[in-house]
């Protein structure tokens, strides 16, 4: 695994409003034609903004308590790698939550918790990822 985040996503309970208040902060949302969930471009990682029912559901868990809604993604190069760096983390006192699989938006990817809680989702295939490792967010 590359020591790098590529995506912090946000649970949060009404979208509209959260997009809002980090665009009146100064964070400048990425086109995306998507109304269900809302990308700002970053210098080296990528916040992103989803309601905090989709993104338990997403993770494979009943529900997300308010403030609690938090995922760190990692956004591999090569397919293969999500399930290798899944199986890593369980090797390595990690608890694989959702197995690596196909993903509704066109990509494959599975989740990870570490040992204090914190979901990983391992990702392939939803940006092209420059050299030195950032995404490519249109």
């Amino acid at each position: 695994m590359e020591p790098r985040i590529s995506i912090i996503t946000l649970g949060v309970q009404d979208l509209a409003q959260a997009k809002n208040f980090y665009t009146q902060l100064g964070f400048i949302p990425a086109q995306n034609p998507s109304a269900e969930i809302v990308f700002f471009k970053n210098w080296g990682t990528c916040l992103a903004l989803y309601p905090l029912h989709k993104l338990a559901e997403d993770i494979g868990i009943t529900q997300c308590a308010p403030g609690s809604g938090i995922t760190l993604a990692h956004n591999v190069r090569e397919k293969s790698s999500v399930d290798t760096i899944l199986q890593a983390a369980a090797a390595h006192g990690g608890k694989i939550v959702k197995p690596a699989q196909d993903a509704f938006w066109g990509g494959y990817s599975g989740y990870f918790s570490d040992p204090d809680g914190y979901y990983w989702e391992i990702a392939w295939g939803a940006f092209d990822i420059n050299l030195d490792g950032s995404l490519h967010i249109p």
